[in-house]
Order: structure tokens, then C-alpha cells, then sequence
């Protein structure tokens, strides 16, 4: 395990959240942050919990379960014990005229708990503002997802190859990719920003599995176990000679994320149109890698490479049918899903050391999903990829 982050990178993330807030509204009252990935950033440490950030710059993280874990992780100062929200009424007025908060994650009876101690006028959506904080990695942070992306390099060339076995059945396949996800390091679980998003190891399909819809916002699809459990994989689906096996794992390395995803052909090569495929959608991947530069604005190179792409192709792009998702890439981080996406009404421009997964899909009929993704830092020389990928189809 690498160290935890120093209290001064900590102190400079809340400065940062503060300071950012402020550029946008200069009238707000109170930052309430009930998130635990944010907590995490923010203190150091991920309970169940309550971090406060006052106008005048203070700041509290008031604790329920486990205070005690609270005191030994937090990189701050000011950590006390909750009970209930009473509690922070040592702290914070009862009154507060503009709060705000992460109203994609709080939900209403959390609010109505808070308002029997608190009388808020109104409140105001923090998550474009802390998900933009969080958008430009330290190098600290990078060191991270350096590592889990060598992790993820040696999982997907070296690891998978050696457990697609013909007979091997989605699910057991998945068990077994998780097992040695584990062992290489992987920190046990992908986090997603995505309210309600449900993942165990990753999207992972036998041929037209990975076709079939779902609810997560990909471009590719898994049937998954059942409908009360739409993930891991099917049971019913062995490996056979022929098959292309999709496999899209966020993987992840003491808290930070890496994106990748990549196309197998077991026991046989696969067809001229599955390669083209395949190969146009690698040229895609890095035409667009090559535009990941300080000052890029991400709606201008999604619609730049948009424009690129012949339209004969558009068809079954980023999905299949009329499942298809509008972007071409996204943040990566404490999240597999965070800021920027490249997509229309992203307009702020990238900054250096930022994270973007890309990944140009396309799905064919009869077949699946063909297509890659890989996970780049942004330079002023275009984006890096750490994952190791920017791969042709391996035939095992």
C-alpha cells in the first residue's frame, strides 16, 4: 500500500473546494458534504459522517460510526462525535440562508433529518463544483493511478489470456478475473458517481452478450446473472471456439481508478469486418488521445472527431441500436465515472494532469461489441496512455 496523502495536500483540496465556490457564488452560507468519496478527499479517511466548510473558511467533520477510525485516518484536525445532527449545532448556526451541498446523493429523508436541527432557506447543487475540484489530479494522486494502471496492463495481457478456457462460463470467468484482480492489488470494489450504478468486476460478455441492453450508461451491454442481479455474467454462457470476449474492468489501486477495456477472439481469428471495425475504432481512440491538451475544450474535440467518422460507420457506434450513449470518453479518479466528459455542453477547457478514460465502441450484429479503451493523462503533448493498451484484438 503507497502512503496516505500528507495533511498539506488535504488542507490545499479544501482550500481549493472553497475557493471554487466562491468564484461561482459569493452568497452562500455552509458546504455540507455527505459523500464518502468526498469525505475521503476531504479528510483523509471514509465514515459515515457529516464534513462542514463554513463561509468564513472553518471547517468540522462530525462523525457517527466509526469516530474512533475517524481519529486514527483523518489528515485534519477538527474531527468530533455525532450522535445526531443536533450535534453539529455546536458548530454551525441553526440557521442557514444558502447551503450548499450534493443533491445527487442526499437524499430526501437525510435532508428532512437534517431541517429538525436546521433551518435551511435554500440549497444549491456542490456536485459540478467539487467534481471539477477533483477533475485536476496532484501528483500524488497520479502516482496512484500510475500504479493501477500497471496493474491493469498486467491483468488484462497477462491474467485474462491464461482464464478464457473453453466451457468456462461467464460468471466463473468473473469469479475468477476477480480473484486475481485481488491478488494483483486491486482495492476490492469500482466506485461509481452514477446514483444507484451496480457493479461487481466489470461489463464482461461471451459473443452477443455483450450486445444485450442494460441500464448502465456504456456503450457496451451484459446479461448478467438474472434480472433481480444484472451483472458478473451468465451461467448458461460457455466460451466456445469463435467467440469474441468483451471485458471492460474499472480497476482500481488504493482508491484511484483506471478505465480499460479489451476485445479477445478465442480459438480462432476473427472476421475481416470485426478487424476493421476494431482497427477504425483504435484510430479513433487515438486521433482523439492526440487532442487531450491543456486548454482543449472537450465538446470541440468530441464534435471535431464526430464530424471525422464516416457516417456509414455511426451506426452501432458507442452502442447497438438505439442504445447508444453520447460521449466519447470520461474523468477517472476516486470514481470510474467523473469530470471531464468528452461530450456536447462540456465546455470548460482541460487542464494538465487531468485523467480521461476513452472509448470508441461499436457493436456488430450477430457478433458483439468491438472496440477499445484506454486511460490518459492530459499533457501538452496530447494524452498519455497509462494502460498499456491502444491494442489490437488478442486471439488466444
Amino acid at each position: 500500500m503507497f502512503e496516505a496523502p500528507k495533511k498539506s495536500e488535504v488542507l490545499e483540496r479544501i482550500k481549493k473546494l472553497f475557493d471554487t465556490t466562491n468564484e461561482k457564488d459569493s452568497n452562500w452560507d455552509a458546504i455540507f458534504i455527505f459523500s464518502k468519496i468526498n469525505q475521503y478527499y476531504l479528510t483523509g479517511t471514509m465514515q459515515d459522517g457529516l464534513f462542514i466548510l463554513k463561509r468564513d473558511g472553518s471547517y468540522a467533520y462530525f462523525v457517527r460510526r466509526s469516530f474512533e477510525r475517524a481519529r486514527l485516518e483523518a489528515l485534519i484536525d477538527s474531527v468530533y462525535p455525532m450522535i445526531s445532527y443536533r450535534d453539529i449545532l455546536n458548530f454551525i448556526d441553526n440557521k442557514i440562508d444558502k447551503l450548499y451541498t450534493e443533491t445527487e446523493v442526499v437524499t430526501y429523508a437525510m435532508l428532512e433529518r437534517l431541517k429538525k436541527y436546521v433551518a435551511i432557506n435554500e440549497i444549491s447543487s456542490l456536485d459540478k463544483i467539487v467534481l471539477n475540484v477533483r477533475a485536476l489530479k496532484s501528483e500524488y494522486e497520479l502516482s496512484l493511478i500510475r500504479e493501477s494502471a500497471r496493474q491493469h496492463s498486467e491483468l488484462f495481457e497477462n491474467v485474462v489470456p491464461k482464464l478464457l478456457k473453453e466451457g468456462v462460463d461467464e460468471a466463473s470467468f468473473s469469479g475468477e478475473l476477480y480473484y486475481e484482480m485481488v491478488k494483483l492489488g486491486y482495492h476490492g470494489m469500482p466506485r461509481f458517481a452514477m446514483f444507484q450504478t451496480e457493479i461487481v468486476v466489470g461489463q464482461v460478455g461471451f459473443g452477443t452478450n455483450s450486445l444485450y441492453p442494460t441500464s448502465f450508461d456504456g456503450p457496451g451491454g451484459m446479461r448478467g446473472m438474472s434480472p433481480a442481479s444484472p451483472m458478473l455474467g451468465e451461467r448458461e454462457r460457455r466460451l466456445k471456439k469463435g467467440d469474441l470476449v468483451f471485458v471492460d474492468v474499472g480497476y482500481g489501486f488504493d482508491g484511484y481508478h483506471t478505465d480499460r477495456t479489451q476485445v479477445y477472439s478465442f480459438g480462432s481469428k476473427p472476421s475481416s469486418e470485426v478487424v476493421e471495425v476494431h482497427n477504425t475504432c483504435l484510430d479513433i481512440m487515438k486521433k482523439t488521445a492526440s487532442l487531450l491538451k491543456p486548454n482543449a475544450i472537450p465538446s470541440e474535440v468530441y464534435n471535431k472527431i464526430m464530424s471525422e467518422i464516416e457516417p456509414s460507420f455511426l451506426t452501432n457506434f458507442m452502442g447497438f441500436g438505439n442504445r447508444k450513449v453520447k460521449f466519447l470518453g470520461h474523468g477517472v479518479g476516486l470514481n470510474v465515472d467523473e469530470y471531464p466528459i468528452i461530450a456536447n455542453g462540456f465546455d470548460e477547457p482541460l487542464s494538465e494532469n487531468m485523467v480521461i478514460a476513452l472509448e470508441p465502441k461499436k457493436g456488430v450484429t450477430d457478433v458483439g461489441m468491438v472496440g477499445v479503451e484506454d486511460t490518459y493523462i492530459v499533457t501538452k503533448d496530447g494524452g498519455e496512455c497509462i494502460t498499456g493498451g491502444e491494442k489490437e484484438i488478442i486471439i488466444l
